[in-house]
This record gives C-alpha cells, sequence and structure tokens, in this order.
C-alpha cells in the first residue's frame, strides 16, 4: 500500500462538477492498494497516517500528530501511485490491486482510521475528481507498507 500524506489547511474533492466533501485543517491521503497488500498493510498504513508528527508545536518544530491538533482527514483512492515508469514513458499498474479487492482494503483502511476517532471523509472508489487543497508548508510525505521508501 503506498500513501502520499500531504499536511492542508483546507482540501475539498469534487465529482462531476459537484463537491463531494471538504476538510479544514489536516491531512489529504492519496492512497493506492498492491497486489500483495493485506490486514497488516491497512493497519501499518492507518498507525503511520493518523501518528505522523508533521504538524507545528508550540515551538515551532513538528512533533504533533493530526489527532494531537484536532485535525481532519480527507482520503482519496488513487491506484496510479503504483504507475511504474522504469521502462518506457507510459505508465504500467501491473503492481496495483484489481479494482474489486482494492475497494474492500481501501474501505478497510476507512475503517482502520475511524477507530483513532478523526473525522475522515473521502472521494469516490473509481471516478474521476477534482481536488482542490491548500498545501500548508509545503509538507509532503510518501508511505509504503512495503517500506520501499
Amino acid at each position: 500500500m503506498r500513501a502520499v500524506v500531504q499536511r492542508v489547511l483546507k482540501a475539498n474533492v469534487f465529482v462531476e462538477e459537484r463537491e463531494l466533501c471538504s476538510i479544514g485543517k489536516g491531512l489529504l491521503v492519496f492512497v493506492a492498494i498492491g497486489k500483495g497488500d493485506n490486514e497488516n498493510s491497512v493497519k501499518y498504513m492507518a498507525n503511520k497516517i493518523v501518528g505522523l508528527r508533521i504538524f507545528p508545536d508550540n515551538d515551532k518544530g513538528s512533533s504533533c500528530s493530526v489527532v494531537d491538533v484536532n485535525g481532519e482527514i480527507l482520503l482519496v483512492s488513487q491506484f496510479t501511485l503504483y504507475g511504474d515508469v522504469r521502462k518506457g514513458k507510459r505508465p504500467s499498474f501491473s503492481d496495483a490491486m484489481d479494482s474489486e479487492n482494492a475497494k474492500k482494503f481501501y474501505e478497510m483502511l476507512i475503517e482502520e482510521i475511524k477507530k483513532y476517532n478523526i473525522p475522515v471523509k473521502t472521494g469516490e472508489f473509481q471516478k474521476m475528481m477534482k481536488i482542490n487543497l491548500v498545501n500548508d508548508g509545503p509538507y509532503t510525505i510518501l508511505l509504503d507498507s512495503d517500506k520501499q521508501f
């Protein structure tokens, strides 16, 4: 499982020209499910996302998590995070899980994050979306449950 986590001041998602949801201060998380992912991948990713200490504290350091700052999470499925362009210029998505199974793991991840009592909003699985965000920093982190980066 891969994720791109961005600290945001606000973000919103549009599907078919209508606003689906929005958040204030928190995390915008783009997530992709890979072929080898399982329940342990879900738990690992939820724990990492919720526990990331990337929000400033009073001393101008970054030692607070989204929980500490009463932030929100906007989770958006994005299988293209598994795009492999090592050969040629057209991405191969062969390492991404098939959509039927990926949706199950995506929903599991949503439920796992909710266990931390954090407001979670989501994009719509397998839909074309427009996402607006105000990146705070910018501060962007890459996560991989296989720990490849």
